[in-house]
């Protein structure tokens, strides 16, 4: 007769973070942000000096800066209010909100982001509003196809957005790129207007400044591309740190690349994807990303979620995602 002996539990491993190479990667992500929304500035004054001169472009600057920062704010609920999307509570969807107050608390927010569903669906999420007063949206179609672990490394991607103030830092870079398109756009104008003049012997604009002209608003454009991705990189790093669960954000970011058309298009076109320009993206090559937060893991466990899908959580008052935008005078809305 044989005994049954069961071995005893092993302790589960803890999540280690490598600490020097999260601490680089975050000097990193700073330095580049720093430096990226410093050039936006110089080009900046660089437009405004070859129009005006040194001393009024430098008082055009503390002018935009002023005007950006008393400009009055959209509340975030009249953002959702316009993509129709519904907010969500612990009395219709109790995990999704228990999970969006833990990472919030976790981040240090004092006011916790308000979560809305969207209608919708495509796989997207998105933060609007402040620090101090924003919400978060994510669709329908998001929440069917991502696991709660996938989904915990969404929500607090979009956290950290908020807490980096992200989305103040790139409405600034935002205006100093209008600002430079309109600069460019009237320093063209005018030489366009002054060349009947030459005919009464007066210069015409010099053709340095034709060319800082033209160029300005296209590298200004670069760079804020630039900084976006910066910007994403540094909030896949404070996500990991908020989930302690690197290879969750990673899976959700393989998943949504996937089911975004590539899977298909390596079956079906092998060799055809017409690769997009590294310096015209808004987000960095998922792989890099992946690569990244992978970089960042010791010894794992995920923390606990909730089992199954997180549609299967979901209110029936919420429907299927069937909804598509329709486009209006103001762009594509639901």
């Amino acid at each position: 007769m044989f005994r049954i002996v069961r071995a005893a539990p092993q302790p589960r491993p803890r999540l280690v973070f490598d600490a020097e190479r999260r601490r680089r990667h975050k000097l990193r992500n700073v330095l580049h942000s720093v430096l990226l929304l410093g050039g936006m500035a110089g080009i900046l004054l660089l437009a405004s000096w070859s129009l005006w001169g040194f001393e009024i472009a430098v008082w055009a600057m503390v002018g935009g800066l002023l005007g950006f920062l008393m400009s009055p704010t959209v509340a975030p609920e009249w953002v959702m209010r316009a993509y129709r999307a519904r907010p969500v509570d612990w009395q219709t969807f109790p995990q999704g909100a228990e999970l969006v107050e833990t990472l919030g608390r976790r981040a240090g927010l004092e006011r916790v982001p308000r979560l809305y569903i969207l209608p919708s669906s495509t796989l997207n999420a998105f933060a609007v509003g402040s620090r101090g007063d924003a919400a978060i949206a994510v669709t329908v179609g998001l929440l069917r196809t991502l696991d709660w672990r996938e989904f915990a490394g969404v929500l607090a991607h979009e956290i950290s957005h908020v807490r980096n103030n992200d989305l103040w830092l790139m409405g600034l870079a935002d205006m100093m790129s209008r600002l430079t398109s309109l600069l460019a756009t009237i320093g063209i104008l005018l030489a366009f207007a002054s060349l009947p003049l030459l005919l009464f012997g007066y210069p015409p604009v010099p053709l340095s400044t034709l060319l800082i002209l033209i160029t300005a608003p296209v590298i200004g454009s670069l760079l804020q591309l630039a900084l976006s991705r910066a910007r994403e990189f540094d909030a896949d790093l404070e996500a990991a740190t908020l989930t302690r669960d690197p290879p969750g954000l990673a899976a959700a970011l393989e998943k949504l690349d996937r089911y975004q058309g590539r899977y298909w298009e390596e079956i079906l076109l092998p060799g055809r994807r017409m690769p997009e320009p590294s310096l015209l993206r808004t987000h960095p090559p998922t792989e890099e990303r992946i690569e990244r937060l992978l970089s960042l893991l010791g010894e794992a466990e995920s923390p606990p979620y909730p089992e199954g899908r997180i549609g299967h959580g979901l209110p029936p008052s919420f429907g299927p995602a069937t909804d598509r935008p329709r486009f209006r005078t103001s762009g594509y809305w639901y």
